[in-house]
């Protein structure tokens, strides 16, 4: 048998820029970062996708607020459900597609996946998950304004609106997903960090308004199915220090306890690399092997060890 592959891709590498936000636009971003999957994963190999859909998720609510007045809203666990089906759908044709030129023979499927949380959690009063895109500071504060969205500056990249995000507790579809794998699936699962839910004093499950972060969940998920290697995919080839800095150093091979000493020095920022560092952390820490941070076009590279950072034990 293979490796047990867990990827995490981002909800902004299924959009290029500003420029190319459409729906064409974004097909032609999935069928590339699934060419880049494809590249990565030989017969035997157990693999699960998880997506982002940060975007996705704040086109959704843009759309639910301008049309207000004569439809109803769209609450945050029902964009999180939509963005499951949407971007799963994608996958899952762009994927399948691509197997079927290399002649591979495994099935994919989508899961619509739930996830527990704390009610208490801290983050739902302090919303830090950015969704949508990008606002230069005057619209930022226009929409603050007139809509009562909270927005923030999200790295050096202008400014988004950001909603609760609460921590991971459990994937309630989690055996679903290694029944699939055991049968010879290509699982997508998680999609957006998964559909935020609690349970009541009764046991039973309802959603709650969020959008949890897709890289703990992948974690989380990774950790419990038992896989080897998990993938987080964004949009720089390595992991750096000092970002952006005439001191920037690129990563390579970086141990747990470096890892974790890069976190404690202040080296990521919040809306961007940080989760990343401390998903893969956790991971570790759970009795993970590996965590590849990579770009889409590096994964093959990546898990050769030619390039991307490398996150051991």
């Amino acid at each position: 048998m293979g490796h047990t592959f867990v990827v995490a891709v981002g909800g902004n590498s299924l959009i290029k820029d500003a420029n190319h936000q459409s729906v064409p636009d974004q097909w032609l971003a999935v069928y590339e970062t699934c060419s880049h999957i494809a590249d990565m994963c030989e017969l035997d190999d157990r693999l699960v996708i998880v997506h982002g859909n940060g975007p996705q998720v704040g086109f959704i609510l843009l759309r639910s607020e301008k049309c207000r007045s004569f439809l109803h809203r769209v609450p945050l666990d029902t964009c999180d459900a939509d963005t499951q089906g949407a971007i799963g759908y994608q996958i899952q044709q762009a994927l399948g597609n691509e197997f079927h030129k290399r002649k591979i023979t495994k099935p994919i499927t989508s899961i619509v996946t739930q996830v527990l949380v704390d009610k208490n959690d801290p983050n739902f009063e302090s919303p830090s998950k950015p969704i949508g895109i990008f606002y230069t500071k005057e619209e930022a504060d226009m929409y603050g304004q007139y809509e009562g969205w909270i927005i923030k500056q999200d790295s050096d990249r202008g400014y988004r609106r950001v909603v609760p995000s609460p921590r991971p507790i459990e994937i309630i579809e989690k055996e679903a997903v290694l029944r699939l794998l055991d049968n010879g699936f290509a699982v997508i699962a998680g999609g957006g960090g998964g559909i935020p839910v609690i349970r009541d004093d009764s046991g039973l499950l309802q959603g709650v308004e969020g959008v949890i972060d897709k890289d703990y969940t992948a974690s989380l998920l990774a950790k419990d199915i038992g896989a080897d290697v998990l993938i987080i995919s964004t949009t720089v080839e390595k992991v750096a220090l000092n970002w952006g800095t005439p001191e920037q150093v690129e990563l390579d091979y970086v141990t747990l306890a470096e890892a974790k000493r890069y976190v404690e020095e202040g080296h990521f920022a919040k809306g961007s690399m940080l989760p990343k560092m401390d998903a893969a952390i956790q991971f570790i820490e759970g009795g993970g092997k590996m965590v590849i941070i990579t770009k889409p076009s590096t994964l093959k590279q990546a898990v050769k060890g030619t390039t991307g950072t490398h996150i051991v034990p």
